[in-house]
This record gives C-alpha cells, structure tokens and sequence, in this order.
C-alpha cells in the first residue's frame, strides 16, 4: 500500500482504491515499535474533512489511551489482531461497563460501535493491537474531550498506577 506520511504515527493511504494485506500489517508493526509511543494509523479516507474516517491502527502493548470522548461522534471498533479491554466510564470517572475483545479467531467480541458522548480507553492484552477504527467526520480535535478524572499521557508515573488500577477494577469487576 501506497502512503503518505503525515508525521511518524499518521499515514494517509496514497490509492484511491485502498487495499491492505498481511504485509501492509506487518509493515505497520514493524513501524508502530519504532515510535516513542508504540503506535501508528493509516487513515484511508482522503482528508480531515471527509464526513467518513476509517483507519486502520496499531498500538503496542505499552499504549496509553487518555480516556476521552468525542462529542457528536460515532465510533466503531473492528478487532484484527490481538486482545483488548475496552472500558466505558460515567462521566465522573467511574467504570460503567467492560468490553473484552479479540480478533474473530479469539471467541471474544471482534467488534463493537460506541454512540457518541462516552468516555472510554483501552487496556491492551495481547503484545500488539491491530484495529480497524470507523468514526464520523470531519476531525475538530476540539470535539475530543480529554476526561480530567484521569491523568495526561505525560504524567508517565501516574499513568503507570492509574493502568494498574483499571487491571485490577476488571479482574475483580468492582463496578458490578
């Protein structure tokens, strides 16, 4: 696959018809490693302003997704590769429910569609992640909003207990 790269976690996809192989995944492995934060996404629509985005996105082990939500938008997960719990919060921070996927192969739920205005993160299972991600345009990152309950990216200390916190909320189910 053809790209072009925006910066070193964002490619657009140079074809106008996309298609994508096992090569293309590994390629995107092989990229997401060497970037500080273990991460990589090819968008496939053309621009920021299509009213479609669809990406296909990598994210190593080590990943911390700030939880977050968008607002007015539509997100749909589908689960190629690996193992992920996807948590969905109240608005004051709390863990409302869980959602433990994998690819097809895995038995687990492969694929999930999130209305808009909920706040959710990831806590990655498996070495790699490889998603296809589907969310309405067009991209304003002021339509995400960055839950303030739970810490930056770059607090990395309190990000490290604040992930050991969410493994353990799910291991015991504390919410239910």
């Amino acid at each position: 696959m053809k790209t072009d790269r925006i910066n070193e976690e964002v490619l657009y996809a140079a074809d106008d018809i996309v298609k994508a192989d096992a090569n293309d995944i590994e390629g995107l492995k092989r990229k997401a490693k060497l970037n500080p934060r273990k991460r990589i996404r090819i968008c496939v629509h053309k621009d920021v302003k299509e009213n479609i985005h669809e990406m296909l996105i990598v994210h190593g082990k080590s990943c911390y997704v700030h939880p977050h939500n968008h607002i007015g938008k539509t997100e749909s997960f589908h689960i190629i590769e690996g193992l992920v719990d996807i948590i969905i919060f109240h608005e004051n921070g709390e863990i409302n429910k869980t959602i433990s996927m994998g690819d097809y192969a895995s038995g687990r739920k492969f694929f999930y569609r999130l209305p808009p205005s909920h706040f959710h993160t990831l806590i990655i299972r498996s070495e790699v992640l490889v998603f296809h991600e589907i969310t309405n345009g067009p991209f304003n990152p002021d339509d995400t909003v960055w839950a303030d309950w739970a810490p930056a990216e770059t607090e990395e200390y309190k990000v490290v207990e604040y992930r050991a916190f969410l493994k353990n909320a799910i291991k015991e189910k504390k919410w239910e």
